[in-house]
């Protein structure tokens, strides 16, 4: 799972150095990743040639949209529904991985930088719903968690991983310099639901709209342009 972020670059590369054959997706919509919209392959060869990372971008638009307008673990500060976005997204992986014939999941999570998703509870929550969270390996604080089935089985070594924990980057800096990554993107909030403003944008038209006539066009174009 490559989000595009400093965690996610530092978690397939954790483990792509052990030795491991990594294919990285990024999901795209029109809430996070909506940049790279038709130039998916340019962003995957910019992946490759800028991080060594074999990258695939992943339209999930129109599916998207029932995660956001009904989420069964409600909405952040805004309206970001951050629980039910993880467990879609992983679920998607899924998907992928087992046509691949993939052994697990990475993700660059970190226990408790993120105030919704990456709490030791929502965590667990995540990897309960996703269905098979033991193959769901989080790298940067996998020390602070159980083994997964990925360690257990001696796919990765567990003593190579990581503790980090908490909102602070400095640890995750440094291990990039140590790892050589640079040119990553400075840490933010990439999803626009998490935007107090587009976030109000988005429930007045999910209010307004059913299901059915919500299109990825529409919260594009609304999106762009001033507030």
């Amino acid at each position: 799972m490559l989000s595009g972020g400093l965690d996610s670059l530092l978690a397939a590369r954790v483990v792509q150095d052990q030795g491991v054959e990594v294919l990285a997706l990024h999901f795209i919509s029109p809430f996070f990743g909506s940049a790279l919209r038709g130039k998916e392959r340019e962003a995957e060869e910019l992946y490759k040639k800028n991080f060594g990372i074999n990258a695939r971008v992943v339209d999930v638009s129109d599916e998207y949209l029932e995660v956001v307008g009904d989420p069964k673990y409600g909405y952040g500060k805004n309206f970001n529904p951050c629980i039910d976005c993880k467990i879609f997204l992983f679920k998607k992986a899924l998907l992928v991985m087992k046509d691949e014939g993939a052994k697990f999941l990475i993700t660059g999570e970190v226990l408790g930088q993120r105030p919704m998703s990456q709490r030791r509870d929502t965590l667990n929550i995540i990897a309960r719903d996703m269905g098979e969270g033991d193959i769901l390996l989080r790298p940067l604080c996998a020390k602070l968690l159980k083994p997964t089935r990925a360690e257990e089985e001696g796919w990765v070594d567990r003593e190579k991983l990581y503790g980090f924990s908490g909102r602070s980057r400095k640890p995750q800096m440094a291990l990039a310099e140590e790892l050589g990554i640079a040119g990553y993107p400075t840490p933010a909030g990439g999803c626009s639901l998490t935007d107090p403003i587009q976030a109000k944008r988005m429930s007045t038209y999910f209010e307004v709209t059913s299901l059915g006539r919500r299109t990825p066009g529409d919260i594009r174009l609304l999106l762009t342009g001033r507030p």
